[in-house]
């Protein structure tokens, strides 16, 4: 469903970053997953010897892989169709109800949380496990937070019956 942004909101992410304090939302999520991966091959890299294998799997990456593939590229496509901005900090112009937001209101941090699964998985050692929780958190706790909030001020009681209808993650 294709429900429009109330009118005179223009110009209102400058002041929402300005108001949260929050620089990391300027960032943009999937720049914050590859920073992560970095770090994460780093150690992995330097680590002596098998000290930080978990488990390994390649057959079990390819299912969240391509799940959070597909799902990420829904999502997106999604948003191309309809002319909506896809970075967090600017202005969403339609709330986006159907499709696979009609199971959940982040499909796209959804579909790269679980492609990140996946290279844990594949390569199976401690860091790229924590890569997984540590952009949960960064996802969960900064950006969820501040366009949950935005949308609300958008879209108001739209957003509201759309949040309690449809979970966050899943």
């Amino acid at each position: 469903m294709r429900v429009p942004a109330r009118s005179g909101r223009g110009g209102i992410m400058t002041g929402v970053t300005r108001r949260m304090g929050n620089r990391i939302v300027e960032f943009r999520p999937p720049r914050i997953a590859f920073a992560f991966l970095a770090g994460a091959t780093l150690i992995h890299a330097v680590w002596p010897g098998d000290g930080l294998h978990v488990f390994s799997s390649p057959l079990a990456a390819a299912i969240p892989g391509v799940a959070g593939f597909v799902i990420m590229m829904q999502a997106w496509w999604q948003f191309r169709v309809r002319d909506n901005a896809i970075c967090p900090t600017e202005e969403t112009t339609v709330l986006i109800t159907d499709g696979i937001y009609r199971f959940t209101r982040n499909p796209m941090y959804l579909g790269v949380l679980l492609m990140l699964l996946a290279v844990a998985l594949f390569v199976g050692t401690l860091p790229f496990f924590a890569v997984v929780v540590a952009w949960y958190l960064v996802i969960e706790l900064c950006f969820v937070a501040f366009e949950e909030r935005k949308l609300s001020h958008a879209f108001g009681d739209e957003f509201d019956a759309y949040a309690k209808r449809v979970r966050r993650w899943l």
